[in-house]
């Protein structure tokens, strides 16, 4: 489990073959879990200053791997006695995102992040998103996209600052979101439940907005 909060920036030393390296000052031990721009990945290989994992091939399918050179973000699996300053996180991306704006609102940045239509159904406005492995409150829903706004201490402290359009970011959906939206869908594929809607004249779309004000 993680909570979305960068420990530090990871410098990519090469990307081949799905093994992954990465210069940091963390030293995880063999079959530790690290998150990298979000995704839950294993240590298989420790030196003194550097670390390798292995992305399974689903993972480097789901993922964003170009953005896997230069710098990365990286956070250690929670450990019981950490706070959870962010979110609840597993690491596990559901889709990639796509940047399709980024405007100046004040002295904060607004960006506008595209995604599948899919996973829409998990975007709540005011709820929880996690981009590129940090955790962030979503300002505001579309029909295909959602939006952030991200304060200077975010900026100056994470690779948002470096963001342009067209970049494409790791998704997770938050997990309690997730998990009410599918149980009520496996509710909703009930014809028990689905007649029952018909008699108390409740509507899908009543139900959904219920699920995604959890």
């Amino acid at each position: 489990m993680f909570s979305g909060l960068v420990h530090e920036f990871g410098l990519v030393r090469f990307y081949a073959n799905n093994i992954l390296c990465i210069e940091s000052s963390l030293h995880p031990k063999i079959g530790d879990s690290i998150a990298v721009n979000g995704a839950c990945l294993t240590a298989i290989q420790t030196q003194k200053d550097s670390f390798c994992v292995e992305l399974a091939s689903n993972t480097a399918k789901t993922i964003a791997t170009e953005n896997l050179q230069g710098r990365v973000h990286i956070e250690p699996a929670l450990r019981l006695s950490d706070g959870l300053h962010g979110h609840i996180m597993q690491g596990h991306i559901d889709c990639v995102g796509v940047i399709s704006s980024i405007s100046r609102q004040g002295n904060q940045c607004v960006f506008t992040i595209k995604v599948p239509q899919d996973s829409m159904k998990f975007m709540v406005a005011k709820g929880s998103v996690c981009v590129d492995g940090i955790s962030l409150t979503i300002n505001s829903v579309g029909a295909d996209f959602f939006t952030l706004v991200i304060i200077p201490h975010t900026m100056q402290n994470t690779l948002f600052s470096t963001y342009k359009v067209a970049r494409r970011v790791n998704i997770e959906s938050d997990i309690i979101t997730r998990s009410v939206v599918s149980v009520l869908e496996k509710m909703l594929d009930s014809k028990g439940f689905k007649s029952k809607i018909m008699e108390s004249n409740l509507s899908q779309e009543l139900l959904d907005s219920i699920a995604l004000s959890y």
